[in-house]
């Protein structure tokens, strides 16, 4: 374990070794059994801040994905946000929990739990929020789980933004990738839902069978087919090195991602996200499950990066 407050480094025998920064709480490297790093990432904290909308590996939050007009009402008071992405708020707002630092609040050899305490109204959130993450990796798993409590009714939606390249680099093209969806919500043209559950045939992520990405442009969210209980949310291959993941999660929703909009010193197209998570604008979509969290209750949530 390294005793740097910045950065931790996490290993198992034989494993995967992974390295967090307290910045974001952010994943840097994933590096896989055969000693690829199949994680995009920066080396240092500065290019992280050069490049604040990339999200490269960052825990995000308050609340993940967008919600219209930045602007949601919550037991009848309306609550303003920051309009960072098309006149919406996306990801918790200009400085969401990505562009924190957040503390070390346990950790040994293969385990590390950060913590951020956001104060009330930070980015427009009503609540004081306490909110830990903790990385695990068990073998060849890594287990990313969330907690947080709030003393006033807020809105929680976290997840990990890690780009994922099989390959280590280039494009993600040839990577093949199955999703265990058959629903997904359609999206006007500012990323936000029309409202409607649709069936993924004939739609850009009807992955359903595992088919190469080829030229897929996606940033869309997929409703998981079981709807309880940690069940498996994706799998992706590579099928030049042979190297696999799987992405099993408690959450009810994935956003698939393949990094359009990346800068230098990565292409578009270098990585894909899959962002366990509630829907895109969930505040404001009664019909969609609930993204409130109230004094007394816990919001929790795992999933399971498997190679």
């Amino acid at each position: 374990m390294s005793p740097s407050r910045d950065h931790w480094r996490l290993a198992t025998h034989d494993g995967i070794e992974l390295v967090v920064l307290g910045y974001g709480a952010t994943i840097r490297e994933v590096i896989v059994p055969d000693g690829e790093n199949v994680a995009l990432g920066f080396d240092t904290v500065a290019e992280y801040k050069a490049h604040p909308d990339d999200y490269l590996g960052a825990t995000i939050g308050r609340y993940a994905n967008r919600i219209a007009g930045g602007r949601f009402a919550l037991d009848g008071r309306t609550h303003e946000l920051p309009r960072n992405d098309r006149g919406n708020c996306l990801h918790g707002g200009s400085r969401g929990f990505d562009k924190r630092m957040w503390s070390c609040v346990r950790a040994d050899e293969s385990s590390l739990t950060l913590g951020y305490a956001s104060p009330d109204r930070e980015m427009g959130f009503p609540g004081t929020l306490a909110v830990e993450v903790t990385y695990a990796v068990r073998a060849s798993d890594l287990h990313v789980s969330f907690r947080a409590t709030t003393d006033a009714p807020t809105v929680v939606n976290l997840t990990n933004h890690t780009c994922w390249n099989l390959a280590g680099a280039g494009d993600v093209r040839e990577h093949v990738l199955r999703l265990d969806a058959s629903t997904f919500t359609p999206l006007d043209d500012t990323g936000i839902p029309t409202g409607e559950t649709a069936t993924v045939a004939a739609s850009p992520v009807d992955f359903r069978d595992p088919r190469p990405l080829g030229d897929s442009d996606l940033d869309h969210n997929v409703v998981l087919d079981r709807e309880t209980g940690l069940r498996r949310a994706a799998s992706l291959a590579h099928p030049a090195s042979g190297r696999t993941l799987e992405v099993w999660t408690t959450e009810p929703c994935l956003q698939v991602w393949t990094g359009g909009t990346l800068h230098p010193p990565y292409d578009p197209g270098s990585g894909i996200a899959l962002e366990t998570q509630h829907a895109p604008d969930s505040p404001n979509r009664p019909g969609f499950p609930s993204v409130v969290l109230r004094p007394g209750d816990v919001f929790e949530s795992t999933t399971v990066f498997r190679f």
